[in-house]
C-alpha cells in the first residue's frame, strides 16, 4: 500500500515510518521537518492547510494522522493553537482523505480521553465518555477529533481507525517528556523532580509494540474501530523514578513538587479488544523498553558529542 503519515518525522510518526517500510508499504511523511530516513517520500505540509492536504493525499491508500500539539503543559498555554491543530487539523485530514477517496484514515488519540470517564475501571472502548468531565483542554481536543472521525464515517463513509494510546516510550523520545527527563537528571546527578505525590500511573507502551499495532490496523479486522493500545504494567511515577535510579545508578534523589492542573490520574485501561480483534498485544516489559531506552540515549549524547557521526 502506499501510506501518508502525518507527524512522520516525530517520535512515534517516525516509528511507524519504521514499520511500514519494513513491512514493504510505500511511505510519503507529512511534517514540517524532513526526516532521517532517505527512503521515504517527504511533503512539507501543514495540517492547517486544506489545499495541501488534499494534494499530498492524492494517490494514497491510507493515512496515519499523529500530527497533534500532545505537550500537556503547552496545550495549557496555549488553548486556540491546541484546539486549531488537534480538531480542526483532523478535519482537514479527513476531508482530504474524502475527496481523495482513501482505504482508510487513522487517528492516533489518548487514553487520556477516559479522564471523561466514570470511575476507576477498567475501562474499554465501549465506556460512555462525558466530554465535560474532560478536566483538560488536550483531553478535550481528542474527544472532539474522535467525534470528527466517526462524523465523517456516519455522513460520507469513510473508513476509519481509532487508536488510544497508552503512554508511550522508546528511542527518540521528546526531551521534554517525564522519562527522558527523569534519565537525563539522573545521569547529570541532579534532584529527579515530581509534580504531585508520585501515585498518578501509567501503564507505558515501548514505541516498538505501538508501531506494529499500526501495521495490523490495516487490515479487514481493524475497520471502523476503536483499540486501546494500552500497556500490560502499571507503573506510578514514583516507581518509574527508582526504576530510572535503579538502571542508571548513582546518588540522584527525588523532590515531590506541586500537582499540574488536570494532570492525568491514571485509570485502568483495557486493552483486552486489540488483543482479541487485532491479535495484538505488547511483547516489550517495562524493565526491558527502558533499558532499551538508556542505552539509545547513551548512544545518542555520544554521536552528538561526536558531531553527528
Amino acid at each position: 500500500m502506499r501510506v501518508a503519515i502525518t507527524g512522520g518525522t516525530g517520535f512515534i510518526g517516525s516509528h511507524v515510518a519504521d514499520r511500514m517500510i519494513a513491512d514493504g508499504h510505500t511511505v510519503r511523511v507529512l511534517d514540517a521537518v524532513r526526516p532521517e530516513r532517505e527512503d521515504v517520500e517527504f511533503a512539507a505540509v501543514d495540517i492547517c492547510d486544506l489545499d495541501g492536504l488534499v494534494r499530498e493525499l492524492t494517490g494514497i491508500d491510507a493515512v496515519f494522522h499523529l500530527a497533534a500539539m500532545s505537550n500537556v503543559d503547552v496545550c495549557y498555554e496555549q488553548p486556540v493553537q491546541t484546539l486549531t491543530t488537534n480538531v480542526t487539523g483532523t478535519a482537514n485530514v479527513w476531508e482530504a482523505a474524502r475527496r481523495n477517496e482513501l482505504q482508510r484514515a487513522v487517528l492516533a488519540s489518548t487514553v487520556w480521553v477516559y479522564n471523561a470517564a466514570p470511575g476507576p475501571g477498567p475501562l474499554d472502548e465501549t465506556t460512555p465518555l462525558d466530554p465535560s468531565a474532560s478536566g483538560h483542554l488536550y483531553t478535550a481536543s481528542k474527544i472532539a477529533a474522535e467525534l470528527v472521525v466517526q462524523e465523517y464515517h456516519r455522513l460520507y463513509g469513510l473508513p476509519y481507525t481509532i487508536f488510544r494510546y497508552g503512554i508511550p516510550y522508546g528511542p527518540r523520545m521528546r526531551p521534554e517528556l517525564v522519562i527522558p527527563r527523569f534519565v537525563s537528571m539522573a545521569l547529570a546527578g541532579e534532584t529527579i523532580t515530581i509534580h504531585g505525590d508520585g501515585s498518578q500511573f501509567r501503564a507505558y507502551i515501548a514505541v516498538e509494540d505501538l508501531a506494529r499495532a499500526h501495521a495490523i490496523a490495516l487490515a479487514p479486522a481493524g475497520e471502523n474501530q476503536v483499540f486501546n493500545l494500552e500497556g500490560l504494567e502499571e507503573v506510578s511515577v514514583r516507581q518509574l523514578a527508582e526504576a530510572v535510579l535503579e538502571v542508571v545508578g548513582g546518588d540522584a534523589r527525588v523532590e515531590f513538587l506541586e500537582g499540574r492542573p488536570g494532570d492525568f490520574a491514571g485509570k485502568v485501561v483495557s486493552a483486552a479488544k486489540a488483543r482479541d480483534v487485532l491479535g495484538w498485544s505488547p511483547a516489550i516489559t517495562f524493565s526491558e523498553g527502558l533499558r532499551r531506552y538508556v542505552d539509545w540515549h547513551l548512544h545518542d549524547q555520544a554521536r552528538h558529542r561526536a558531531g553527528g557521526a
